[in-house]
């Protein structure tokens, strides 16, 4: 499957519990196909006191969300876009949405 989210894009959840919310990557995981959306499917796990964590007790994690759930923010309309790429002349790569309008640079040019 390829992957068309990176970590800090802004992306609009399309399906399951959380439909329709939008929210930052935090992380993603090339190898299960899956991204950790701020805010968002997040679960109790409970934690022994620690130095980290003194009074131990119950703290949120985010879990992992599968990538095909989650669309990229088209910049214009606000809403989730699927997404192709343009290489420029100068050999930098770019994600476009369907409309036309940029939502990144994926990989600049290296000068050599």
């Amino acid at each position: 499957m390829t992957i068309h989210i990176k970590k800090g894009d802004m992306v609009e959840i399309i399906a399951g519990d959380h439909k329709g919310a939008t929210g930052r990557v935090l992380r993603v995981i090339p190898q299960e196909n899956k991204v950790v959306v701020q805010g968002h499917n997040v679960a109790k796990k409970h934690v022994r006191p620690s130095r980290r964590n003194p009074q131990g007790g119950r703290i949120d994690v985010e879990q992992p969300i599968h990538i095909s759930n989650v669309l990229p923010l088209n910049p214009k309309s606000s809403r989730g876009s699927r997404v192709h790429y343009q290489i420029n002349d100068d050999g930098s790569k770019k994600r476009l949405a369907t409309d036309g309008s940029e939502i990144g640079i994926v990989k600049k040019a290296t000068e050599g």
